[in-house]
């Protein structure tokens, strides 16, 4: 167990500060400020765009901090609306083009979400698209995505929703592919996540640890799902949720209680605060 001070903390969102009905534990709101009058840094890191992490961070009084936002495709200071761009990894656009094509063509029923800085991109609303839209309380822009893809100079994510043995198939044939400079991995059975090869939490983790001087071995991540676990094997104090999956757990240097459970807040009271 590491046994020098944590000065940084960096955690992932669904699934870990926020409980099975999306709320944010009161537990962690409580102790925020105990980390701020240490100067320790509480940094949110998740899949999700800017204005989708953006309401968590006000509702914890993070807004002045950074937030990883796309799995540390973008990393951003500031509200949603004005922004300054710490790091950012962009796809590259000639793979994002063959991606569109492949999938419209053969899997016509897969909904294509796009993302660039801190806009949603989708060419129609079906049910996937609702879906998505009904958890993160954004709407996404109507438009051609190949005309965004065009006309935007960073594409951060593209997120492929659809039934779950369609998903499975698609990422099945992505790995068959040639996309050299481009990651796919599940987020959910029918959640397939698509940045550049060299975006991971892992990464987000080493960029903010360098922004703030702070050595690896005196950070803390936070996380529930195999996503995170180079996030949680890279920092000097890993912890995986109770609610992660077993081999995430077994991975882990430490566990601490459930997402419905406070586990957050939890692990800050023994590893960071006490």
């Amino acid at each position: 167990m590491n046994k020098r001070p944590i000065r940084l903390v960096i955690s992932d969102i669904d699934g870990t500060i926020l409980n099975d009905q999306h709320q944010v534990d009161y537990q962690l709101k409580t102790q925020l400020p105990l980390l701020q009058e240490k100067g320790i840094p509480f940094v949110l890191a998740s899949a999700r765009s800017p204005l989708g992490m953006e309401p968590i961070a006000q509702q914890l009084g993070l807004i002045d901090n950074p937030l990883a936002c796309y799995n540390g495709a973008l990393v951003i200071k500031g509200n949603s609306q004005n922004y300054d761009v710490l790091m950012e990894h962009g796809l590259d656009k000639k793979e994002v083009q063959y991606l569109l094509e492949l999938v419209q063509e053969k899997f016509p029923a897969v909904a294509i979400n796009l993302y660039s800085g801190k806009d949603w991109f989708a060419e129609q609303i079906d049910k996937w698209v609702q879906e998505e839209a009904d958890i993160t309380g954004e709407n996404p822009i109507l438009q051609s995505l190949v005309s965004v893809v065009e006309g935007r100079t960073s594409i951060h994510k593209l997120l492929l929703i659809g039934e779950a043995i369609t998903i499975q198939n698609l990422h099945d044939s992505l790995q068959n592919t040639n996309f050299p400079k481009t990651a796919f991995y599940l987020s959910k059975e029918n959640y397939l996540e698509v940045t550049a090869k060299q975006v991971s939490k892992e990464n987000a983790l080493q960029e903010i640890a360098h922004f703030y001087q702070i050595p690896l071995q005196q950070v803390m991540a936070i996380g529930d799902n195999f996503n995170d676990l180079p996030m949680l094997k890279l920092a000097g104090l890993g912890v995986a949720m109770g609610n992660a999956p077993k081999a995430v757990k077994e991975q882990a240097a430490a566990v601490t209680h459930t997402n419905n459970n406070h586990g957050v807040a939890q692990a800050i009271e023994q590893y960071v605060l006490d």
